[in-house]
């Protein structure tokens, strides 16, 4: 007979989330897991599979999250021009205000496991196609509103919107000066115009 877990699954996710996002895979090991989650490796193992594989649930959840924010902020205001411009301060302002200087778990994946791991390529690369999705999507209500021309080419500039905002984000991790971002953020924005 099958013990049932002695543990929440969603709850200890939560928890290696977190870790991973702050110390990245190479740095995180099973001990930092298991004393994090509050699990030991078997339960791992047979809840989420090896190392890499919990990484990938908890880069997922991330994902979601991640992309759930960014949906939420760019409905939130009904002028798709302010819901942007509301986006990138926020993002903006949660950077300058978060101690752990984590940055975006995303990003951070790109960066240390994208080059050599396909499957990460792929799912971080799926992440920057969805997130142009969203932004397209705000601009296809700015055009239909009258906030954008009709001839803008709403793909190009939800795309350029993307890349904008992955660059803003590894930015932020050097904590630069507010004036330079700041005016960088004014710069991105003038686009909508």
């Amino acid at each position: 007979m099958v013990r049932p877990r002695e543990f929440q699954e969603d709850k200890a996710l939560e928890k290696a989330m977190h870790l991973f996002w702050e110390k990245g895979y190479e740095a995180t090991s099973l001990s930092d897991l298991t004393s994090c989650m509050g699990i030991q490796k078997p339960s791992i193992y047979a809840a989420f599979g090896d190392k890499k594989d919990l990484f990938e649930a908890a880069l997922r959840k991330y994902i979601h999250e991640h992309a759930s924010f960014i949906r939420r902020q760019l409905q939130s205001v009904s002028s798709a021009k302010e819901a942007i411009r509301s986006l990138f301060e926020e993002i903006t302002r949660q950077s300058y205000e978060d101690d752990r200087n984590r940055g975006c778990f995303c990003i951070n994946t790109m960066v240390e496991l994208a080059p050599h791991e396909p499957r990460f390529e792929v799912l971080t690369r799926e992440h920057q196609l969805y997130l142009s999705v969203i932004f397209l999507e705000t601009i296809e209500r700015g055009k239909k509103s009258g906030e954008f021309q009709p001839g803008v080419n709403a793909k190009a500039l939800a795309n350029t919107l993307v890349v904008s905002l992955i660059g803003l984000t590894v930015m932020m991790k050097s904590r630069p000066d507010r004036g330079f971002v700041n005016q960088s953020v004014e710069t991105i924005l003038s686009l909508l115009d």
